[in-house]
């Protein structure tokens, strides 16, 4: 059976992405002709005659999307960050536990991670869980994104500006402490002690380097970087997408290239860890067009069409 799938906002950056991904797959593609995409006629009808519905929109329009669908068998992901601890959707990130594939698999409404979110849950789930990190850890994360992560109109505004003097090669932003990925990250992470998150975008296209430090005079005695690295390495021994790279002392992590996974759905985890200060830095590195947002998106649309398939 080749699902109907129909992609709400196919001219982002998000949405252009998904269907070069989805080009020649097993699905049945369709999108809105230029003339009508902006007709709510002609979206609710196509939200309501597909099998599963892909919204990549801004925030208000994926919820106006969701309120057009009329149609019990319409199954839906989310793209955007409207519904992401909304109560009803499951969590679009198939490593946050052993079950977390089999529930995506079988959900009417599935909520895609944020790119920043993806990175720190997949750091910090495992280590909550396990109990080497309390959940009331003074967090402060750190994040760099490739200039796609702004979306089309900001891509267009910064390859305009050519990379000249006008041009920032480095911007810091969300300094007012309030990033609509906080509150993801705290839920999913099943924190107690709200992080401090301080993104920035760097001056090429897309790629994210994430880092989180921590301080083991602030963890349980019998912690320690080898341990949080074993912890990490035995969460993700099975996962077809994230590799946990090795801790070695003969050859110790010295940098981090935001872009080794672009274009791919990969995403590589690694520990690095100063015994002499006590001191240990968690790193993810990944795609914020792939594993942080079109690639995770065609994953759990793999595993949705699965269950529909068997449901058959």
């Amino acid at each position: 059976m080749n699902l109907n799938i129909f992609i709400d906002g196919d001219q982002g950056t998000t949405g252009l992405d998904l269907q070069n991904r989805l080009r020649g797959s097993e699905f049945r593609i369709r999108t809105l002709p230029a003339d009508v995409r902006k007709s709510a006629a002609a979206r609710r009808a196509s939200l309501n005659d597909c099998d599963i519905a892909i919204l990549c929109l801004p925030d208000a329009a994926a919820r106006d999307a969701v309120a057009m669908i009329e149609n019990p068998s319409v199954r839906v992901i989310d793209a955007s960050s409207a519904h992401r601890t909304s109560p009803g959707w499951v969590y679009g990130l198939p490593e946050l536990d052993a079950r977390q594939g089999e529930r995506i698999a079988s959900a009417l409404r599935v909520t895609n991670p944020g790119c920043y979110p993806t990175a720190a849950v997949a750091l910090l789930r495992p280590l909550t869980d396990a109990g080497l990190l309390p959940c009331d850890y003074p967090l402060v994360i750190h994040a760099v994104s490739g200039y796609s992560g702004r979306g089309r109109a900001g891509v267009e505004a910064h390859e305009a500006e050519g990379g000249g003097a006008a041009s920032h090669t480095f911007n810091i932003y969300g300094l007012a402490l309030e990033h609509k990925h906080v509150p993801e990250i705290e839920a999913y992470a099943v924190l107690a002690q709200r992080p401090i998150f301080v993104p920035a975008y760097g001056s090429y296209r897309q790629g994210i380097v994430l880092t989180i430090g921590l301080h083991t005079r602030m963890l349980s005695s019998d912690v320690s970087g080898a341990r949080i690295h074993e912890c990490l390495a035995q969460r993700y021994r099975d996962a077809a997408h994230v590799r946990v790279l090795p801790m070695s002392s003969a050859l110790p992590l010295t940098e981090l290239d935001p872009q080794i996974h672009n274009g791919t759905n990969d995403m590589s985890l690694a520990v690095a860890c100063n015994e002499r200060t006590g001191q240990i830095v968690l790193s993810a590195v990944l795609d914020n067009l792939g594993k942080g947002a079109a690639g995770a998106a065609v994953q759990n649309l793999r595993l949705m069409a699965c269950a529909s398939r068997s449901a058959l």
